[in-house]
Parts: C-alpha cells; structure tokens; sequence
C-alpha cells in the first residue's frame, strides 16, 4: 500500500498546528508549498504550478519561491487577508540523523506585519482584540511593529465601539465567540468597517490564565501595577492578545513591555461619517492623503512623527490644559526661526527607531540597521542642548525625558564598520581593534601569504638552501620542500613531514603556528563576527526601554514641528481655548481648499456660534457658492485646535466640544439594502441620538432626499428637536434650501439666518464665498446647472418652465402642497383649542400659514401684474383663510 514519503509526512504533521494559514515549507534555498496550500499560492501570487512525489500514487501539488525574496510574496498574501506560517530547518542538514528537524518559527498575519516592504511607514499596523460580554467590550490594542500595546473598554454602546474601531482602522481583528456567533453585531462590524472579524477560542479569555499572561509578561506582581485590577473585562482581551502574539510570533517580544489604558471619553469621539465628511486623513473619493486635512498639517520629518500625529488628528483632546500644553510648545518653535531650523536639520537625520528596535528584538536586524539607529541616537545630545534653551513647559517635559543614549551610540560606533554587507552572515561587520580574536584572523586571512614568503626567504637566508620552497595541499597543508641535493643543509628543527622521490617535505614549528592562524581563518572570523554582532544586538536590546524612550520625544517633538512649520508657512494663528460654550472665529478659512488654491484667493469668513441666542446657524444660498465648505472649516477649525495646532483664522476662540457630528451630503449603502435618504435619516438618527449640549453639529440639505413636504417637515422638526434645550441645545450649522425655514429665527430664540452672498450680472451669477447675515429666498439653481455645462437648450427650456410655474404660482398658490397643509392646519387647531396647547418654544403650522402668505405677498411681482390681477390674487388669500 503507497505511504507518504517521510518529508511529506513532516510536512503535514506541521501543518496540522496552522490549519487556518499557508505553509512556507523551507527546502533548501526555497520555501515550497504544498496540495492545497500549492494550488491557492500558485493562482494568488501567479507562479507555476508543479508536483512532487510523495509516496502516493499521484504527485502533490507544489509551488515555491527563493527565500531570499520571501517577503515580496509574502507581502501579495498578507496584502489579500491571508495569515503565512513559516516553517524553518532548525538543525544542521549536514548534522541531521535522518530528515532534517523543521518547525514554525512564526505566522504572520495582517495584524502581525513588522516587515518594512509590507508596512506603511506613516501609519500604524494595529492588531485589535475584543472581549464581548453583556454588552460590555474589553478592547485590547496593539502595534507589533512599533511595540505599542494599549487597553480600553467600551460600556453598552455599539455604536462606540464602531466608531473607535474606525478610528484605530486595524487590519486584523480576533474576538471571543460571544461576539463572532452574535451574527447581528458581527455583520455590523464587518459591513460598517469592511474589516473581518477572526474567531479565538474562549479558553484563551480566561481570566486567571490572562491575568498570569499580563504579569508574566510586563513583569508586575499585581494586576495594580498596571492599573487593570478593576477591569476584568480589559484584563481578558489584553491577555488573549498576549497569547495571540506569543503562538504566532514564537518570540519574546521584549519590545512590547508597556501597557497603556485610556478611557475612550478622554478624547473627542468622531463617528464614521464625520471622519469621512471632514476628510481627515484620506479622501472621499480617491481615499488618498492629498486633500485631506492630514496632507495639510503633515510635514513631519520622521516616520514616528507622522504615525504621532495621525493619531492626534484621529482623536483630539478634551482637556484644556493638555491642549494648552501643545499649543505653547507650538508657539515658542514657531516664533524662533532658529529654533526651528535648528530642529529641521537634527530630525532629518532619524531613522525609525521605533521599527528599527523592534527588528532588533526579532533578531532581524542587521549591521546596516544598526548604522541606523546609530545615526538616529547620535543627534541626541546636540538636540538635548537645543532643548536646553527653551522655555515652554512641553518642550521643557522633552528635554527632561530624553536620553541622549550615548553609550549606546558609542558600542555601535565602536563594533560595527560604516559600509557593511547586508547579511550578517558573510563577515566584514565588525570594526578593527573591537575584538583582538577577530583582528587575529583577519590579519591571518589579510597577511598570510606574506607571512609564508618572508618565512621563505628567512630559511633560505638561515639554512643557506636556496632553492628552498615552501608550498601548501590541502592533504598536507603547508610544508617546506627540499630537493634530495640539499638535504645535508637541513638543520634540526625541521621535522620530517614526507619524503618524496626527489624531495623531502618537512615543517616547523613556527610554520605550524602560522598555518593555523592562516588556515580556516576566514571561515573563522566570519563566525566569530556574527557571535560578537549578535552580543552587541543584545546589550543594545538590554536598554530598549531607555531606546523607545527617546523614540518618543522625538516623534512628539516632530510632531510639534510640524504643526509649528504648517502654521507659519500658511499664516495659521493660535486659538485661544476657552470654557465657554462658543465658537468665535475672524475670517477663518478651509486649510485644504485654501492649499489647492493661492492663499490669496480664498475668501475668509466669521463665525460667531455659541449655546445662547445664537445656537444654530441658518445657511441658505446657492450650490457651489461655499455652505459646505463654510461649515466644514468651522469643524476643521475646532477639531485642529483641540488637537494643539495653531488655526486658518486671523483670530479664533475655541470653546471644547465634546464631538463633531457631520451630515454632508449624499451616498447609498445598497449592499445592505439602504437608499441615500435612508443613510441620510440613519446618520440624522445617530446625531440626535448622541450630541449633547458640548457638541458641534454641522447638517447639510436635511431632508433633500423625499419628496419636498416631507423633507422641509423633517428639515423643520430636527431644528426644533436639536435648538431645544431640553433635548441637545448645542451649536449647529444647519445648511438648506428650504427658504421655508427662514421663517424659524423669529420663531425660535437661538435659530439665525445667514446666507452666501451672491452677485447678479445680467443672466448670470457670481459667487462671493462670503457668509452675510440674513436669509436669501433663491437657489438660483438655473444659473448653476449653466455654470456646470448643461446644454444651452436644457438652460433655456428650464427658464420657461419655471417661469410657467412662478406665474400659475403667482395666479394659484406658491406652496405646492397647500392642500395636505390645509389639513395638517385644520388638525392642529383642533388640538390646540382641545388641549389648551401653548408652547412657544415650537412653531405651529397655522403660525407658518400666515408666514407663508406674508412671503407670497412679498414675493409679489407687482410690475408685471394688471390690477385686476393682483386684486384677484388677494381675493384668493382671503377666501383661503376664510375657508380654514
């Protein structure tokens, strides 16, 4: 009976412990993979599909690729959500009693990249873990790559933990099955974020095995001393996260030794439409950084700067003097134009410490990564004495922490030579004079041959034989060759080593001791080198904590630079953060817009908003003439100063808002079966659901996508829902062309008119951009539908239509759903004469009827109109109220 060849056996015997993964198999110089594994990796990475023998009658399907180019294809599987096993040879083959031992040196998985080729430098790589019980989420977080390892939790609230998971954006998320079988949650996640949730089994959330886990690893005595003693469910999914990485990584992961809890409520909570409205770190449409708020404020100089502040600008501060704190430091770099030079030139020399340390704890670095991080750690103490001299309390905090590594910088400075090969492995790594053993061998290998001849000519000199030889086999090694005529010149410390028919072979002992220094010397040294490497990597991950220190202020100190340079180069101003409910900005301005345009081309705008009797910003005007870019600076402008950076504005006092809550225009979600009025009232829903009186709510053409009685009814109620104190109360910017609703700021104390400015000439409109107070009663939508190319003929069709409706309007009546208001009027009274109903704070509809007639009587074009036409129009209004 056919029986698996014993490398085959091997072969699935390991494959069995990752079932869920592909098996790099290592072969000699490749990594083959096989049956199933073989046909998937062949289609996915486009290679050629072979077979091989493996005992059984049919050959097994294999594909394989060099393992020195590994990663790149590695890279194409982890890219397509794969996980890759690696399977190394972990003995000698040449030693090997039998087929060579293999074992899986480590899995990867999309949340467990630390591969440059498969990282993006600028953003972090999280690994995400939730622990779901009663509606409660433990969350545990990390960033493999750069050691970062954090915890929070989340209590009764999906939509929370939604909208944190869209903030951490991770790439691989495990859960316990509580959450995986809870389909309705699941899918949630899943549909909302397009990011697949991986099952793990319950028994690794236990809570004394995790509690065990943490301990062990972090090397505390006490759940206390990481202050996770009164959160069990944070201590379960941080736990489970420890065992996730210790059996996909099979390493100590002495780079992940910090843990850190924050609360969710510390931070500004964005929800995912607003992320996706204001465009803060990508695009709505390209989903590319250029045009989005960070393309703006992004000119740090290393990558751990530009992963910082992408996290600042994922979740801005809510306390005060944390955001002073920035501010200031902000302030001094950007007043000191030395200073911020001097900064510039130190901090373009850093490489990535952070990644850099963790390739270290790997055991992946090589010598060229070392160079880097000495580099890196060598403008430490020139930029400690630049730190010296400031005088801001953040850049002061800097100076204190940072640890200019000196010593560290010397052992590499010392150990390792400046051009070094890229492998580790081939020798040439280690400096002359570090080590007198590998000084030894190199010389042996670098003088050898002229040791051996002036050796040569020293015993011809002394024994006088002159054609005397010394030559080298590799049976023999070196020896002394003297022809049978001189051998009574011989002299007696040669010793015989071979006669031959015409010579005789002899040695020394000096000659012994040279040809032991020559011999295997280069094998030798290139040992040696990578034994005193490997020592040197150690010492240095001895100090990783000191490392990641430093690591830190430099990316917090870029990360000030940059919002210190951003700011003085397009003429940014600092907020002033108050504790009042306001927002009161002069001549503001869109940071992205304005980059895509000459600075001098943008018209700035006021914005003077706060929780009293100016609550809600009333915006009516034209499409294109600026409402939404008006409303997104406002946001923009708030959410950049509570993250510490300096504001588009020629003067800005920023009260702390709690959230920011977008509705800007339209989209469908038909993959789950919802129109774009559906997300529109979905999104509604949720603003109304969760702002509270500290939020900024910023809300365009509510109600645009139904019929327009429905819309403006809905438009209207969610004003009135959103200005009474009761409910929310807080600042809005509400955009409309509802010019119905214009009638709400005598109606209601907080609700104000403005409007985008407009300029007529002849047929045709100008847009001034400038935000004016009061209401306008046109969309001039014509105009705007011309401005966008539509045919002449369209344009000029659509002015006699609507010049049809205005006068039968004008003739019959203006609002087209008079008679269901008529109803709606009648019912109302009804029910105030009922119930004695008087609320002033909600504007009935019969109050909007007589509205509605004054405006019509407003709108009245008089000297177009016969008299005898005009007293018929108001015959009409009479009869209409009389009837009602």
């Amino acid at each position: 009976m056919a029986k698996l060849t014993p490398m085959m056996e091997q072969y699935l015997k390991i494959h069995d412990q990752v079932k869920d993964a592909i098996l790099f198999f290592r072969l000699g110089d490749f990594y083959e993979m096989f049956f199933d594994d073989a046909i998937l990796a062949s289609k996915e990475l486009e290679i050629t599909l072979t077979g091989r023998d493996c005992g059984l009658e049919e050959r097994a399907p294999m594909c394989g690729v060099p393992y020195h180019s590994a990663e790149t294809y590695i890279a194409k599987l982890i890219e397509k959500g794969y996980k890759v096993a690696i399977c190394e040879q972990v003995e000698d083959p040449s030693e090997a009693k039998g087929i060579v031992r293999r074992e899986i040196t480590r899995i990867i998985s999309p949340g467990t990249v630390i591969d440059g080729e498969m990282l993006d430098d600028n953003k972090n790589n999280y690994l995400l873990c939730i622990y779901y019980e009663d509606e409660q989420f433990g969350l545990g977080v990390t960033d493999i790559s750069t050691g970062e390892f954090m915890v929070s939790e989340i209590q009764h609230s999906r939509s929370v933990l939604i909208d944190e998971i869209g903030k951490l954006n991770p790439s691989e998320i495990i859960t316990n099955n509580s959450l995986y079988k809870n389909k309705e949650l699941k899918n949630l996640i899943e549909e909302k974020l397009n990011i697949k949730i991986n099952p793990y089994p319950n028994k690794y959330f236990n809570y004394k095995e995790c509690e065990k886990k943490i301990k062990k690893h972090f090397h505390v005595y006490s759940l206390t001393s990481v202050d996770l003693d009164a959160y069990p469910i944070i201590v379960k999914a941080a736990g489970a996260l420890i065992q996730y990485l210790e059996q996909t990584q099979k390493n100590a992961l002495s780079h992940i030794n910090q843990i850190n809890r924050y609360a969710i409520e510390e931070y500004m909570l964005l929800d995912l439409s607003t992320r996706r409205n204001l465009e803060l770190t990508e695009t709505i449409r390209g989903k590319e950084k250029k045009g989005s708020l960070l393309w703006v404020i992004d000119k740090t100089l290393t990558s751990m700067g530009a992963r910082l502040l992408r996290q600042w600008v994922e979740q801005p501060l809510l306390n005060k003097e944390q955001i002073q704190k920035r501010l200031d430091g902000v302030e001094e770099i950007y007043h000191d134009i030395v200073l911020r030079k001097e900064l510039e030139n130190l901090l373009k020399k850093v490489y990535d410490i952070q990644r850099l340390i963790t390739r270290i704890s790997y055991g992946n670095a090589n010598a060229r990564d070392l160079l880097s991080l000495k580099q890196s750690i060598g403008i430490l103490p020139e930029l400690k004495k630049i730190l010296s001299k400031c005088n801001s309390a953040l850049l002061k905090q800097i100076y204190d922490q940072l640890d200019t590594l000196e010593d560290i910088f010397s052992l590499i400075n010392q150990g390792i030579i400046e051009d070094p090969p890229q492998t580790i492995k081939e020798g040439n790594i280690i400096k002359d004079g570090f080590n007198k053993e590998v000084d030894k061998y190199r010389d042996a290998s670098r003088f050898g041959k002229q040791w051996i001849k002036k050796m040569e000519q020293e015993e011809k000199k002394k024994t006088g034989i002159k054609s005397l030889k010394i030559r080298f086999n590799k049976v023999f090694g070196y020896y002394i060759e003297v022809t049978k005529s001189n051998l009574h010149l011989v002299p007696d410390y040669f010793i015989r080593k071979q006669t031959l028919a015409n010579s005789e072979r002899y040695f020394t002992h000096e000659l012994k001791e040279i040809e032991d220094k020559i011999l295997g010397a280069e094998d030798k040294v290139v040992q040696l080198e990578y034994k005193i490497f490997q020592n040197i990597r150690e010492r240095i991950l001895s100090q990783i904590i000191r490392i990641q220190s430093s690591a830190k202020c430099i990316a917090f100190l870029d990360a000030i630079w940059s919002l210190a340079t951003i700011a003085y180069e397009n003429h940014y101003v600092k907020p002033v953060i108050t504790n009042k409910d306001e927002i009161d900005i002069k001549e503001g301005r869109h940071p992205v817009v304005e980059n895509m345009m000459d600075y001098s081309e943008f018209v700035p705008n006021d914005c003077k908003i706060n929780c009293g009797n100016n609550r809600i910003m009333l915006i009516t005007g034209p499409n294109m003439a600026g409402k939404s870019t008006y409303m997104r600076q406002v946001a923009l402008i708030v959410l950049m100063a509570q993250i510490g950076s300096f504001v588009p504005a020629k003067q800005a006092k920023i009260g702390i808002v709690d959230r920011i809550f977008t509705r800007v225009g339209a989209s469908d979600d038909l993959a789950s079966g919802q129109s774009t009025f559906m997300v529109e009232m979905s999104e509604v829903s949720n603003i109304l659901k969760n702002a509270s009186k500290n939020s900024l709510v910023i809300l365009d053409e509510i109600g645009r996508g139904t019929s327009t009685f429905d819309g403006l009814s809905i438009a209207w109620a969610v004003i009135e829902y959103i200005n009474d104190k009761k409910y929310i109360g807080c600042k809005t910017l509400f955009a409309t062309h509802y010019h119905e609703l214009t009638v709400l700021e005598d109606q209601l104390e907080g609700v104000k008119n403005y409007s985008i400015a407009v300029k007529e000439e002849n047929d045709n409109i100008v847009f001034l951009r400038e935000i004016i107070s009061g209401k306008t009663d046109q969309s001039y939508g014509i105009q705007v539908a011309k401005i966008a190319g539509l045919p002449d003929e369209v344009i000029k069709r659509s002015k006699e239509i609507l010049n049809k409706l205005e006068f039968s309007d004008s003739n019959k009546k203006r609002f087209p759903h008079e008679k269901y208001l008529k109803t709606a009027i009648t019912k109302e009274r009804k029910e105030i004469n009922t119930k004695n109903y008087n609320d002033n704070n909600h504007l009935t509809l019969f109050n909007y009827k007589y509205e509605e007639i004054i405006q019509k009587i407003k709108s009245l074009q008089l000297d177009r109109m016969t008299p005898i036409e005009i007293m018929n129009y108001m015959y009409k209004l009479q009869k209409n109220l009389k009837n009602e």
